[in-house]
């Protein structure tokens, strides 16, 4: 268990210590929230939540597409 404390340890006066790093990592962050919540929103919409009113009737979609094919 030592190991993990000189770990956690070892990053976080790593990150402590950083300048442009920091600038760095909120980019990276930034990017994280374009990729999974923006795309997302725009790109994979949540089409039986559209088309049916409760998980009932989702479910029973899903398993008639299922064993159609």
């Amino acid at each position: 268990m030592d190991w993990f404390r000189q770990i956690i340890f070892f990053y976080r006066d790593g990150f402590k210590q950083m300048r442009v790093g920091k600038q760095l990592w909120a980019i990276i962050a930034i990017k994280f929230f374009l990729f999974f919540v923006v795309l997302k929103l725009f790109f994979f919409p949540n089409i039986l939540h559209i088309h049916f009113s409760n998980d009932t009737q989702r479910a029973e979609s899903v398993l008639e597409h299922l064993m159609q094919k």
